[in-house]
């Protein structure tokens, strides 16, 4: 029964993580396409992070179990959040250009 219940959080935090990508057909100001290129940015950096801790930590005596497992990946997504705001990897930059680039041609 454990393993079941394991399998349905981690199916339950994986679709929302998945489902969060940016959608940037609604882009129309340069603020909107700012926060649409930082949202992106924190989404590919959960992914990152997520496979960076990847093992980490799962032999210590105090972690572990179904709680940090279901937290895990909201804690990584949190990480993404505050990376992106504070400038990340800069690609928030390249893509609020591109992003306008994309309205400015009429392309979205």
């Amino acid at each position: 029964m454990d393993g079941l219940l394991e399998l349905q959080m981690a199916n339950a935090t994986a679709t929302g993580r998945t489902q969060g990508a940016p959608n940037i057909e609604g882009v129309r100001s340069e603020a909107e396409a700012r926060q649409v290129a930082e949202e992106f940015e924190s989404f590919f950096l959960s992914q990152m992070l997520e496979q960076m801790f990847t093992g980490v930590g799962e032999d210590n005596p105090f972690s572990g179990g179904a709680g940090e497992r279901a937290f895990r990946g909201l804690l990584h997504e949190e990480y993404a959040k505050v990376m992106a705001r504070n400038g990340g990897l800069g690609l928030a930059d390249r893509l609020t250009s591109e992003v306008l680039r994309y309205q400015e041609d009429g392309e979205l």
